[in-house]
């Protein structure tokens, strides 16, 4: 091996390239510090490419009590909507009623319930729920998002598709996020505010020295190490917490870490509106059917304890099964695993409270501040991705007391990079990149818009013609955008774009697929012309 060079000084070192790790990073460096983050592979390349794509309250949540989790979160989606209105938007969920659904029977409302109404047996009255939707509307506030109706499904349009038996259901609003997009925008804005952004790095050893934390590293490609003095240490390694605590700083854990892989199925598109369901099961779970990439259907997820850490996260085919199964509770046309077109899974590094199930395992997070030995370390346990920014601005109340000069919580409102518009501001953004590039469809532009926001002129650049923007890969995928891709946002082959950056790889076949990875690895991006990137940053808003 190499030996390690240069022996550079930061304030904050981070641990992890997910939601946590980035969201960190970037209020750290908005605050003033020097700021160094490693990811030993992709951003978002496990739990926070895989999530349900969802900023939401937890309504689900309300059944354990956690009300202070689900008050943040329901505050959240309004500032998060605001600074990213290209990434994120509103949808509507629908929950079908009826008398036979049931709670988890583990949760404290289902035992507060059967104590004092045992006569209902486990079954969800739909007073309690529409009980529940009411702390929801108002637990947080809303100035965007509408509220929660009664739906008549034998005339609404979302009833069409489903069985009979539901005649009634209750409307209320959550907010969608490109979830692997939301890691690359947090990390080009930290770089943008002087974070250093490390990729394809593995932190392999990580020691206290007196007022400091010596950190190594190793790049993956190449196989060079460096060491890095931080005067402080966070560890937001998400499923891997753990195994930095144990194998990288050689300490001993006092928090437990509860691994639960949640998988979900894409299938063809199961219905003509814009809606979404909430489904409730028979075993008192829940899933969601959300439509997906315009033409397809996103059904999850599942709750499964899963032990090792290094083994990569699958949908077992029984998984698939149960999810195409409890759908088929709801909808009038079964859905079978030939409806499929595509699975993703991604485990969940809760944080162990000692639940007796998956499913009952909280989703809050919890910070453990160790400075006994000198220079301070965070550990992150668990989070969901709604609250990242909280997160961010917890782990920072607990570190800034370290750095005398640092600044005060920023984030709150300040647009990613594309998102320095109005929230409904999409459709004049769609209409504007049409009106300069004629040769885009509506299809086409409304992707761009939706991942680049005010940047998607940007990525076009002077193209008068389609042929202007290099190869065609396939599904509107073009030499400039794999270019910017690499350039501003750290993408290194195929599989970062076509499943990370974009959902393209779902209207790729394999063989476009491999074309664009060797394109990538030849060198000829480095010839496409682009500008350079914004950083998305008003003047007003600069830290």
């Amino acid at each position: 091996m190499p030996s390690a060079r240069g022996n550079d000084s930061v304030d904050l070192f981070v641990i992890g390239g997910g939601i946590n790790g980035c969201g960190i990073a970037r209020d750290a460096a908005g605050r003033g510090l020097s700021v160094e983050l490693a990811e030993m592979n992709d951003l978002a390349s496990a739990t926070s490419s895989a999530s349900t794509k969802l900023f939401h309250g937890g309504l689900r949540y309300l059944e354990y009590f956690e009300m202070r989790l689900v008050r943040e979160a329901l505050i959240e989606r309004e500032t998060l909507l605001r600074a990213m209105p290209h990434i994120s938007w509103p949808m509507r969920f629908v929950l079908p009623y009826h008398r036979d659904m049931r709670f988890e029977g583990e949760t404290p409302t289902s035992k507060l319930l059967n104590t004092v109404m045992p006569w209902m047996k486990g079954r969800r009255p739909a007073w309690l729920i529409r009980l529940g939707l009411f702390l929801y509307d108002h637990l947080g506030g809303r100035d965007i998002l509408p509220g929660t109706r009664t739906v008549d499904l034998c005339d609404d349009p979302a009833g069409r598709v489903l069985k009979d038996k539901f005649a009634r259901a209750y409307e209320y609003s959550d907010c969608w996020i490109e979830d692997s997009r939301l890691v690359v925008l947090n990390a080009r804005d930290a770089e943008a505010r002087g974070a250093v952004i490390r990729t394809r790095t593995k932190v392999t050893d990580a020691r206290r020295d007196k007022d400091h934390w010596v950190v190594t590293t190793e790049d993956r490609e190449t196989g060079e190490t460096r060491q890095t003095r931080a005067r402080a240490l966070i560890n937001a390694g998400g499923p891997w917490v753990k195994d930095v605590i144990v194998n990288t700083l050689n300490q001993t854990p006092s928090e437990g870490v509860r691994l639960v892989r949640g998988s979900h199925i894409v299938t063809r598109r199961l219905f003509d509106h814009d809606k979404c369901y909430f489904f409730q099961g028979k075993d008192g779970r829940i899933i969601f059917a959300i439509p997906y990439e315009t033409d397809f259907t996103l059904i999850g997820t599942t709750d499964v304890e899963h032990e090792d850490v290094s083994a990569k996260p699958e949908c077992t085919p029984d998984e698939a099964e149960y999810l195409c199964n409890f759908a088929s509770e709801y909808f009038r046309q079964p859905v079978t695993r030939d409806d499929i077109v595509w699975t993703y899974s991604g485990v969940r590094p809760l944080y162990d409270d000692g639940a007796k199930s998956a499913t009952a395992a909280t989703r809050d997070y919890v910070l453990k501040l160790n400075d006994e030995g000198g220079a301070p370390l965070l550990n992150v346990f668990g989070g969901k991705i709604t609250t990242y920014r909280k997160l961010a601005e917890a782990a920072m109340a607990r570190i800034t007391p370290f750095f005398e000069d640092s600044g005060g919580n920023w984030t709150a409102g300040v647009a990613l990079p594309g998102g320095d518009f109005e929230v409904d501001g999409v459709q004049r953004l769609i209409d504007d990149l049409r009106a300069g590039y004629p040769f885009l469809d509506s299809y086409w532009a409304g992707r761009l818009v939706r991942a680049y926001g005010t940047e998607a002129a940007q990525v076009l650049g002077d193209a008068t013609c389609a042929e202007d923007l290099g190869p065609d890969f396939g599904g509107t995928l073009t030499g400039r955008e794999v270019a910017w891709m690499m350039r501003h946002e750290y993408a290194r082959c195929a599989e970062d774009v076509v499943w990370r950056r974009t959902r393209l790889g779902l209207r790729m076949t394999a063989e476009q697929i491999a074309a664009l990875d060797a394109w990538m690895t030849s060198g000829d991006a480095g010839q496409v012309d682009l500008p350079a990137a914004r950083s998305g940053m008003k003047e007003e808003q600069g830290a």
